[in-house]
């Protein structure tokens, strides 16, 4: 028994809806088809498919061995590819979830550069701050913040780190005046910024001369959500702290300005975490090293009032 071969046919029967449409595919006869998927179903001692006159559906395990058949398949196909001239050739679907902001501003841009190198890879993405189920939901891999990253039972490889830094609007600065030193922020409208990271009472930097501290001034505003926090401060509320992804794209169009940039804050690392089983699979091994050839550490596009 060819078991690839009957792993292809049967996701072909699944990709079509039919043994007919799947054997005509493949150019094999119908008989060969249905002897296929039935030799995987007494192997596996389980039903894979739910026939029936109208149509054939996977069940809920021949759901699971799709997606592990796309997996297997693909790192044989890669593989053979690879051992033919010597370079990796990845092809098929990667299903990626990356943190919101991050992703949407930072992940996607690099998706981008990638498929201009690997364009036979199809990037299927999902942003949320709910970490998934990467081996129940499918995916290949999520990209996770954190300052480390516990023993969650997948494999790792940190990718990048980023930072937040203080900024506010054009308008406010023009208003009141930039700032010059930490000091100043005491006599400043603040916002902040509700997260693990941020300390209560007093703002912590990492500056020239290693770690400052600063008091800030009365918090007129504050909320839990980073793109919320960005609005505020681009309507020139006052003066916050804002990961630098959410920043970015509005120090670009000249909404925020970067204050003090000799000062950093709430650094936090980037991993890459993915299933045990896919470590082999060529085209998660060549856009985790893609992405850490391109986010070492994320550049800060500052603002500036010229």
């Amino acid at each position: 028994m060819d078991t690839f071969n009957n792993m292809r046919m049967f996701m072909r029967v699944i990709e079509t809806g039919s043994f007919t449409a799947a054997a005509r595919d493949i150019g094999a006869t119908v008989a060969h088809a249905s002897r296929a998927v039935s030799d995987l179903e007494s192997r596996l001692g389980t039903r894979l498919l739910d026939r029936t006159t109208r149509r054939i559906s996977p069940t809920e395990a021949g759901q699971r061995y799709l997606q592990q058949c796309e997996h297997i398949l693909a790192s044989v196909d890669e593989a053979e590819s690879e051992a033919e001239d010597g370079a990796p050739h990845p092809s098929g679907r990667l299903k990626i979830h990356s943190v919101t902001s991050f992703g949407q501003h930072c992940v996607v841009p690099v998706i981008s550069r990638y498929r201009e190198r690997f364009p036979d890879v199809q990037i299927d993405l999902t942003l949320g701050q709910r970490m998934p189920d990467l081996i129940e939901e499918g995916y290949d891999v999520s990209i996770v913040q954190g300052t480390e990253l516990g023993d969650c039972g997948l494999l790792s490889q940190r990718v990048g780190s980023a930072h937040s830094i203080l900024c506010a609007s054009r308008e406010y600065v023009e208003r009141r005046g930039l700032l010059t030193s930490l000091n100043q922020l005491s006599q400043h409208a603040c916002l902040e910024l509700r997260s693990p990271l941020a300390a209560h009472g007093e703002w912590l930097f990492d500056g020239p001369d290693g770690e400052e501290s600063a008091v800030p001034g009365r918090i007129v505003f504050s909320v839990n959500l980073a793109d919320a926090m960005a609005v505020a401060l681009c309507r020139g509320m006052g003066v916050g702290i804002l990961p630098i992804a959410d920043a970015l794209p509005h120090l670009r169009t000249g909404k925020l300005v970067h204050l003090l940039p000799a000062y950093s804050t709430q650094q936090v690392q980037y991993f890459a975490i993915y299933p045990p089983r896919h470590s082999f699979n060529i085209k998660l091994k060549t856009w985790i090293q893609f992405l850490r050839e391109q986010l070492p550490n994320l550049p800060v596009a500052q603002g500036s009032l010229a």
